[in-house]
């Protein structure tokens, strides 16, 4: 391969998105073992949460992946289970084995109305979660959620948290974005919240930096119109 060839495929992999593994939804041999709370949370059968509360049922029990019965009603997208557990004391902010809480794991997938249920019980969108010391909102960002983004914002999310990667929901909606229409909304809606435009990955690149070493024109003419350097 010439010279100029192989600079080109290094280059290339070394502005290739990282794909950051998601949290672990329930599998279907899983599901096929619950019983009890867990069973009903997957189902959405609110009668029998009801009835299981009422006889003192472990609200908060874990399967073996460390997800609780609130969990597995956000992955199922079971709102009506999801509300009838918090009422009955079931707690918001557990997080299960790769450290995801409910909000975190439906702000993953874009699941913006469980998103919404949990954020008006009282969940928190302020949490350090998952494997990443990171966030939902950085979560959100990297996926190009912009929905999920917003909501989050307006609840409060940390804007400029770093996680260990030492990238910031505004970094990864770069780094980890396709530079599209999703990502676009998503680094919109970070900027007109005021995210610090400034701070920089672990090799000192800015967000404007890294949108023009990806060659993300959209990117790079919002984040100089709102002054990033």
């Amino acid at each position: 391969m010439p010279p100029t060839s192989l600079y080109c495929l290094l280059l290339l992999l070394a502005l290739a998105p990282v794909a950051a593994p998601a949290q672990v939804a329930p599998t279907p041999a899983e599901i096929t073992r619950y019983s009890g709370l867990h069973a009903a949370a997957h189902q959405g059968d609110v009668a029998r949460i009801e009835q299981l509360a009422a006889s003192k049922a472990d609200l908060n029990s874990r399967d073996s992946y460390g997800r609780t019965p609130l969990h597995v009603a956000t992955f199922a997208r079971q709102r009506d289970a999801i509300r009838a557990l918090v009422k009955a004391g079931a707690r918001v902010d557990i997080l299960e084995n790769d450290r995801y809480d409910a909000v975190t794991i439906a702000a993953v997938v874009g699941d913006e109305e469980t998103l919404r249920v949990l954020l008006q019980l009282g969940a928190s969108a302020k949490l350090v979660t998952s494997r990443y010391d990171g966030t939902a909102l950085i979560a959100a960002a990297h996926r190009g959620h912009d929905g999920v983004v917003r909501q989050l914002i307006a609840a409060g999310a940390p804007l400029d948290h770093v996680n260990n990667l030492h990238w910031t929901a505004t970094i990864e909606s770069i780094v980890l974005g396709s530079g599209g229409p999703r990502h676009q909304a998503t680094l919109q809606a970070l900027v007109k919240a005021g995210a610090n435009l400034q701070l920089t990955d672990r090799q000192g690149n800015t967000p404007l930096q890294l949108a023009k070493s990806r060659g993300y024109a959209q990117m790079m003419k919002m984040l100089e119109a709102a002054g990033a350097k």
